[in-house]
């Protein structure tokens, strides 16, 4: 009976070597810090500096700002506006979250809010305002001046969008560095793989486009201006998974699911906006495609185009280094020989 044991001790031995348990290990790691990111991010949502004007007569407004900057946990900044139809521009030009407007004349004031920025950001507008009103004995009504689409009834969609985007950009790089070897065989190689990945991106833009437009009426806005976007995302987030590949080899797929997946959805703003999550997520997510993105989105689908300049950089800084990285990588390590499908 001692032979068999020992057989199996053989086979364990040469079946677990030191990199089989590295990876495991890495595995262990990924797993654990998705339910660290994922529950951390959005198990207690509350808001910090969720910026709400006052619109009032000069009498009244420093009380009021005052006021609200006093909410404990600096869960308000407030500033001023000189009128509604100003704090409404503002709104819909995603410089602020909410208005207080004040009738000198009644006891009944207005919340201006946008759902359409997130309606966790609305809610949290609403119950600090009506606490507020109701310590001076005042009611508070609120308007709804930036409403979600009838087919975007909890204002997920634009995330949902961007989500499955960023999914297709990696999931595409992976097939590509597993079907063909990670690191390219010379630069034009790099170049044929990052071709097919444009092609790709421009298919995957369009697709999601049309499903959450015309499909399923789920998103308002321009449809080309959603594909366009669509296709910067799935490029961006496949070309820095091929870049990854070609430093780490199938290591780079697991940072890059480490990247886009453990961090960027947590912090994207979907599920809650900036304002309502935890001070790590609420610095990295404008800064990582998916959170970009979703900031995108929701501007192209409800607010105009307004604020587009800084997502749509932040895209085009991502896909700018995966290229780079690419070509360097090759440049430096040829992978002599043909490889094992095209690109």
């Amino acid at each position: 009976m001692a032979a068999p044991r020992q057989g199996l001790v053989a086979e364990l031995k040469d079946a677990v070597t030191p990199r089989t348990a590295l990876l495991v290990i890495a595995v262990l790691l990924l797993q654990l810090g998705f339910i660290t990111s994922y529950v951390g991010a959005l198990h207690d949502p509350s808001p910090h500096e969720l910026s709400i004007a006052v619109v009032a007569p000069p009498q009244v407004s420093p009380k009021l700002v005052g006021a609200l900057e006093a909410v404990p946990d600096d869960a308000v900044r407030a500033v001023t506006a000189p009128d509604a139809a100003t704090a409404t521009e503002r709104i819909k030009d995603e410089k602020i979250y909410a208005a207080l407007v004040v009738d000198p004349t009644g006891t009944e004031d207005t919340l201006l809010v946008a759902n359409a920025r997130g309606p966790a950001a609305a809610r949290a507008a609403e119950t600090i305002v009506t606490a507020l009103d109701k310590s001076q004995g005042r009611t508070v009504k609120v308007q709804d001046v930036v409403p979600l689409a009838k087919g975007d009834t909890n204002g997920l969609s634009s995330f949902y969008l961007v989500i499955g985007w960023c999914v297709g950009g990696y999931l595409v790089a992976s097939i590509l560095g597993i079907s063909a070897g990670a690191l390219p065989a010379n630069p034009n190689r790099a170049l044929i793989r990052l071709g097919s990945l444009a092609l790709y991106s421009v298919a995957a833009g369009i697709g999601g486009a049309v499903i959450v437009g015309p499909v399923l009426n789920a998103l308002p806005g321009s449809l080309w201006g959603l594909a366009a976007l669509g296709a910067l995302v799935v490029f961006a987030v496949g070309a820095v998974t091929m870049a990854l590949e070609c430093l780490f080899d199938i290591i780079g797929i697991g940072i890059a699911v480490l990247v886009f997946v453990v961090l960027g959805n947590p912090s994207a703003g979907g599920v809650f906006p900036p304002p309502m999550m935890p001070p790590f997520w609420r610095a990295i997510g404008a800064w990582i495609p998916n959170g970009a993105g979703t900031d995108a989105a929701r501007s192209i689908a409800y607010f105009g185009a307004a604020n587009l300049a800084v997502p749509l950089l932040v895209l085009a800084v991502w896909a700018a280094i995966g290229v780079a990285v690419t070509f360097i990588a090759v440049l430096r390590k040829p992978r002599y020989g043909r490889e094992l499908v095209h690109p």
